[in-house]
């Protein structure tokens, strides 16, 4: 499947230069030329990593940075910036960057850290054969789970569903994401079987539905499993 690369820059001159640089690796980029858009497109493309700027014509990139690492702490961010002080780099990693590339940059380089943080990325996000977290254990091979120790039964798509929150543990996931992952298409029929879904899978494994430990929603967003 093509990896999706979100792209935060300002300069014109750098967004053709990266743009034909991931197209010709087999790359989709997507194009954010400020902050503010910078966020939006990550909540709604979900990348499977981020190029970042920090000199951004709205926000500051490092704000851009850590509010994405509160939504999730394993998306692979690299920054690429023109700031180059030893301070700055120690500041952008400690801050959640995976990487810190400055301008001017080798793009056959920062190919080679792009590649790199992506293979890291898919051996940290591969889920176990069996996963357990809290009082919920589940055994993907053998489609069985347990809540509390105690054996429960979910549908086929309920384990889709469950399986995709949890390889994506605490990032959001949008309501349109879920419904294109599970069903292969969208519509707003599918959005209310998907909440009728969610709906079943926290009445099998929460305590309590109304306070919910496992799932949660993001209103107007989508769902997202707790780290």
């Amino acid at each position: 499947m093509e990896k999706v690369i979100l792209l935060v820059e300002d300069d014109p001159a750098i967004i053709r230069l990266l743009k034909v640089a991931l197209e010709t690796n087999g790359y989709k980029p997507v194009i954010a030329k400020n902050g503010i858009n910078g966020l939006s497109s990550y909540l709604s493309e979900h990348p499977d990593l981020v190029l970042l700027d920090l000199g951004l014509p709205d926000i500051d990139g490092m704000e851009v940075l850590s509010q994405i690492r509160d939504i999730s702490e394993k998306i692979p961010i690299i920054v690429v910036s023109a700031r180059g002080s030893e301070s700055e780099k120690v500041e952008a990693l400690d801050a959640g960057a995976d990487d810190y590339v400055t301008k001017p940059f080798n793009v056959a380089e920062l190919m080679a850290r792009i590649r790199a943080s992506l293979r890291k990325a898919v051996s940290e996000k591969k889920v176990e054969a069996v996963f357990s977290f809290r009082d919920l254990t589940i055994d993907f091979d053998r489609y069985q789970a347990y809540v509390r120790e105690e054996p429960v039964h979910f549908t086929p798509i309920e384990y889709k569903i469950l399986k995709l929150l949890i390889e994506n543990q605490g990032k959001v996931l949008t309501h349109r994401f879920i419904q294109r992952e599970v069903w292969g298409y969208d519509s707003d029929d599918d959005y209310q079987s998907l909440r009728v879904y969610m709906a079943g899978l926290r009445k099998k494994i929460e305590k309590d539905t109304s306070k919910p430990e496992y799932i949660i929603t993001e209103i107007g967003v989508g769902y997202r499993f707790v780290e």
